[in-house]
């Protein structure tokens, strides 16, 4: 669980400076750091959903590019809290 938080912090973070920097300057710098980095870790979301013991559904939400992670994790928060 907590690997998948960290994860799906680092993909949301990652893909919002992306896209700002796709919006803005387009630095060549700033999309080779952050593009690999957006990468690993939403590969890093399917592989902790995958693992976890989780609820139905979970794992295709972490399928969705972006938001995937923050979209499990929310949805992990709301079967096991009720």
């Amino acid at each position: 669980m907590r690997i998948l938080r960290i994860a799906a912090t680092v993909e949301a973070v990652s893909l919002t400076i992306l896209l700002t920097n796709l919006l803005t300057i387009h630095a060549k710098p700033i999309t080779s750091l952050a593009g690999p980095l957006h990468g690993m870790a939403y590969v890093t979301v399917i592989v902790a959903a995958s693992v976890a013991q989780a609820a139905k559904g979970v794992r295709w939400r972490a399928l969705v590019p972006g938001v995937g992670g923050l979209l499990a994790l929310r949805h992990l928060h709301t079967t096991q809290n009720g």
